[in-house]
Formats: C-alpha cells, structure tokens, sequence
C-alpha cells in the first residue's frame, strides 16, 4: 500500500501504556470472557457476546497517549482510519448526510469497552455502545503465523471491515439483525443472520478500498490478493476445519472463505453501498 503521504486520524486512542483494566474496574465475569473467546476462535463476532454486558458495565474512562512518532505500526493504523473517514465522509455527504466517525483504540491485552472487557485474544472488534474499534496490534502477527495472511493491505482490511460494522449500526442494519436473530425459529436461521451482516461488511471493506484507490492510488501489485488471502484464512469453514478438522454449516456466522472473498471483491470492483445489500440475495 502507498500510505506515505496520506494524512492520520485524529480519532485515534492509544491505550497500550496503561496496562489492562484500571484498578477497581468491574469486569463483566470470566464465565462472558470464555464465553466470548470460545466464540471468536470459531468465528463469531465477540461483540455478540460481549453485548450482553452492556449496560451491566460503563465504559470505564481510560487516559489515552499520543501515538509514538516512532511507532510505524500505530502510524499506519492511523494512515487507515484516515482513509476510511475520507471516503465514508464522502458517501456519506453524497447521500445528503454527516458522517460521524469512530474512534479506534489502540490496547494491548485487555481494556474497558461499553460492550464489556475487551479482550487482545478477541482479535479486532466493533462496540456499538462506545462506537468504537479494537483491536491489538498483536493480532498482525497471528495473522501472518497463524492464519497466513500476511501484508499491509490484509492488515488494512481488517480495519475497513470493523467500520463496515460501524456504518452498519449507523444505518440501522446491525440492530435490525439482532431483532430478526431474537424472532429466529432456530439457531441455525439465527446464524444466517449474522453471516449476512459479516458478509455485508466485508462488501463495505471493498467499497473502500475502491474509493481510495480511486482517490489516491494507494493499492500496489499484489494488495487485493493480500485481503483475498486474509478473507479465505478467515472464513468460518477455514476457522472450523482449522480448530476441529471438519466444518458445520448451520453454524457459521460470518461466511465461509469463498463468500466473504466475493463480497469483498464485490465491494472494490462496484464501489457502490448499494451493491452490498446481502439481505435480498437469495443465494450469498
């Protein structure tokens, strides 16, 4: 990716100094943070989990540090939420509205979120309580050493994914989900739910990343086959067969490797939100 001259987000929060929970902080119970592990190791989205602490637990004030001029990872987290605000900013204003960015918090093993503690072992996450993302610069190596998704833009769409989760709760999608999840007559039609609302961020991430690259020509030579890898190393059938050596279906929630590589590639090669409405399909 060609980040050098783009700018970095103001919206960033670098808690990575203070050390976890502050003391005295009320957590939302260990028997909710195994809960929400065993969830993400098999591909559920934590923030599912971890929802069921809000309300039970405030978003406990954290003091946040500048981002170190000597830290290029940081910088370039930064680099890409800029990005993602100037384009979102832009459709946004298109479409007669003001985009109201998220904040991205930078922690390193667990941290304070509207939604419940936030875990480094959760990999990146979106809370809607706080309208902010997570994540633990960590999970970069994971991805490389255990998913095999390595490089910048594989690192960049995994952001552009999690504010696909925010313009979803902006627009209404995610709480319209979480009703149809309650009215499900089955798990299974539950998680078909969930699986369209992944794959729709996924959709987001690729519109992205064509308006950026349309902007400021950031992609290079082998950018989009990075996020192809990191979509393929992250679908459920990928994660299960990984874990337990075989996949069930009725079980996934975010898409299986094929599936959320075309609504990826679906998103960058239109451009266009409206593209992304997995909901109407009848087949994904």
């Amino acid at each position: 990716m060609r980040l050098d001259n783009e700018r970095e987000s103001s919206n960033v929060e670098d808690r990575r100094g203070n050390g976890g929970l502050p003391v005295g902080s009320k957590g939302i119970g260990l028997g909710t943070i195994a809960l929400a592990l065993v969830a993400m190791y098999f591909g559920v989205d934590p923030s599912v989990v971890l929802n069921i602490g809000q309300g039970l637990q405030q978003n406990t004030p954290v003091e946040a540090q500048p981002i170190p001029a000597d830290d290029p990872m940081a910088k370039f987290v930064a680099k890409v939420l800029a990005s993602t605000e100037d384009t979102w900013g832009e459709v946004f204003q298109n479409a007669g509205h003001t985009y109201p960015a998220p904040k991205l918090v930078l922690f390193t093993g667990q941290t304070p979120t509207a939604c419940g503690s936030g875990q480094a072992t959760m990999g990146p996450f979106y809370c809607p309580g706080d309208q902010k993302v997570y994540i633990d610069l960590s999970f970069y190596q994971e991805m490389k050493t255990r998913f095999n998704a390595p490089g910048d833009f594989a690192q960049a769409y995994v952001i552009a994914h999690e504010v696909g989760h925010h313009i979803q709760h902006l627009l209404g999608t995610s709480d319209k989900v979480q009703q149809a999840r309650q009215r499900a007559s089955s798990e299974a039609q539950a998680n078909q739910y969930s699986v369209r609302l992944e794959l729709q961020a996924d959709c987001y991430a690729g519109v992205w990343a064509n308006h950026a690259d349309g902007s400021n020509r950031i992609l290079e030579a082998g950018d989009v086959e990075e996020a192809m890898t990191a979509a393929a190393a992250i679908g459920d059938d990928a994660l299960q067969k990984q874990a337990q050596g075989y996949a069930v279906p009725d079980s996934f929630t975010h898409g299986t490797s094929q599936q959320r590589m075309r609504w990826f590639n679906l998103g960058l090669s239109t451009g266009d939100i409206k593209q992304c409405d997995t909901f109407s399909v009848a087949s994904l």
